[in-house]
């Protein structure tokens, strides 16, 4: 937060993290220089949330609705976590997805202030002084990106940064993270856009994105730039390529505090459902087969941490990793496939060992009768009639995970997904879909966003001062979160739990995988709290207007 000594009048008004608008009290006012700048009246936040609400209510577009927000953050950003807070389920698919790929395609259009940070290829051997620049004399959490695969809109540049944004938002907003701690940043290292670098409003660099070693090297600089200035500041890395998000994680997560949410967040969250849709399914957790139709970077993700479960529930790695069947664009992942020698060592180690090539998801499903078909395609949709009845000829209560974001990109809908099946499916999806009647019952879909894994497990990371963070700290957040959905939820087909007691979950999934921090050895804070519980939650950032300023 800005330094409020040497601050007076109109300056502390145009600070969004010192600015209170009409929330200063009458002593403040005249401490602050500020009389006179504001309408006479003091107004409590509620009042000043309850006006911000209805402003935002008028508008009709979500865009419109998202452009408000963000100029309110940039203006008082207190009240902005407020409103956030408390209308989150409301919010969330305005500060996120699905929003949020719209900003993201427009984001240089849209940009009017300062967001966060920006480093490129040119700063190269000056990131450490130019974190100097940064305003807030202390920072816990980073969240960055390079705008090389946002959602599933492919290489957006610099645009971005609309991602790095609104997951910094949520960390505040859910996660308990002080927003004067807390960083947007983008990589500028070009985009294979060309379409995009043509545009007279593109923010980023007019060049190819760089790849290999030297896209790596500046990672590398920023990275070690922010632990030498912040050593316990923790690293999200958001919406880079595949095979740049594997290749850096693989290089930094030992060198740094650091996770990839595409990789390890999603494959947690999604974990997470897959636990109470089996409960709910009826399947013991080491008997379950699931097709994963795509085989990117978050596909790989969810399937490393299904095989962590399965292992965990006594199967070998071998036959863990044989529960598992993943289509790329060219079909079955097999070490039959004539391309096997050319796939990456990503795809290759859930490779099906002796089994015939497939190109058709109907003749999987047939062949391997899944208990779960999960998609992380990008496609948009893609499942069809006959694959969700062959499903339910297969499996009463078959699990239907769309998880492409955003919603244009599901491989199916809500509405067909529960028709087809005739209610039968238990379906989460990765943005939100509206409820869906069918003979007069009410289905509500499940989301499973990382939002209620990322900022519990950041929050933990960070409170107890991890060396790093290991995989481990991903199922025990999936395991906790799925402790959360009481036993006849489950049974009803209630996978996830509501989006309305978000902080709740963010402490819970904190508590655990702090304590599970402890016992690995990874913890650096000693002592140990006695009550995790209350050292948590008193960590939790709540945006108030009556705070000394």
């Amino acid at each position: 937060m800005d330094n409020i000594d040497n601050v007076r009048g109109t300056a502390v008004l145009d600070s969004p993290s010192l600015n209170k608008g009409t929330g200063f009290t009458f002593t403040q006012r005249e401490r602050l220089g500020l009389r006179g700048l504001l309408p006479r009246k003091y107004e409590t936040v509620e009042i000043q949330v309850k006006r911000a609400w209805t402003q935002l209510c008028a508008f009709e577009e979500d865009m419109n609705r998202y452009i408000f927000l963000e100029n309110l953050h940039m203006q008082n950003e207190r009240l902005f976590y407020r409103v956030l807070v408390e209308h989150l389920e409301d919010l969330m698919p305005i500060v996120y997805t699905p929003t949020v790929g719209e900003a993201c395609i427009n984001f240089d259009a849209l940009y009017r202030n300062r967001c966060g940070m920006y480093f490129s290829r040119l700063d190269s051997g000056v990131m450490r002084r130019m974190l100097d620049n940064w305003p807030s004399p202390e920072t816990e959490i980073i969240v960055v990106t390079d705008g090389g695969r946002v959602l599933g809109l492919g290489d957006l540049g610099t645009n971005g940064m609309a991602i790095s944004v609104g997951k910094v938002s949520l960390y505040v907003a859910s996660g308990g993270f002080d927003p004067a701690k807390s960083m947007p940043v983008c990589l500028d290292l070009g985009t294979s856009n060309v379409a995009l670098r043509a545009h007279d409003f593109y923010l980023g660099a007019d060049e190819p994105r760089l790849t290999g070693d030297a896209h790596l090297a500046v990672v590398t600089e920023f990275c070690l730039a922010v632990k030498d200035k912040w050593p316990n500041c923790l690293i999200q890395f958001e919406d880079f390529k595949t095979e740049d998000a594997f290749r850096i994680l693989d290089h930094m997560r030992h060198k740094v505090l650091c996770f990839n949410d595409d990789i390890q967040g999603t494959g947690a969250t999604i974990l997470a459902g897959l636990i109470n849709a089996l409960r709910a399914q009826g399947t013991p957790t080491k008997d379950a087969r699931i097709i994963f139709f795509g085989a990117g970077s978050s596909a790989i993700g969810v399937s490393t941490q299904i095989i962590q479960l399965l292992m965990s529930e006594g199967l070998s790695e071998e036959d863990a990793r044989q529960s598992i069947y993943l289509m790329d664009s060219k079909g079955l992942i097999t070490d039959q496939r004539e391309d096997f020698a050319g796939l990456s060592d990503q795809k290759k180690q859930f490779a099906q060992v002796g089994v015939e090539p497939c190109d058709d998801l109907g003749a999987l499903i047939q062949r391997v009768k899944p208990h779960a078909l999960f998609g992380l395609s990008g496609f948009g949709p893609v499942f069809t009639r006959e694959h969700i009845e062959m499903l339910c000829d297969h499996i009463g209560k078959p699990i239907v995970f769309p998880l492409s974001n955003p919603t244009s990109k599901a491989e199916i809908t809500a509405l067909d997904a529960y028709t087809w099946s005739k209610g039968k499916c238990l379906f989460a999806a990765g943005s939100p879909f509206d409820p869906v009647v069918i003979d007069g019952k009410t289905y509500t879909p499940g989301q499973g966003n990382n939002m209620f894994i990322f900022p519990g497990v950041g929050f933990a990371a960070v409170s107890i001062q991890a060396e790093y963070v290991p995989d481990s700290f991903f199922l025990c957040a999936a395991r906790a979160l799925a402790a959360i959905v009481p036993d006849e939820d489950v049974r009803s087909g209630t996978i996830y739990p509501s989006v309305s007691i978000i902080r709740d979950i963010s402490r819970q999934v904190a508590v655990a995988v702090a304590n599970h921090a402890y016992d690995v050895g990874v913890a650096k804070l000693y002592p140990r709290p006695g009550d995790m519980n209350a050292f948590i939650a008193e960590r939790m950032y709540f945006p108030m207007n009556d705070g000394a300023v």
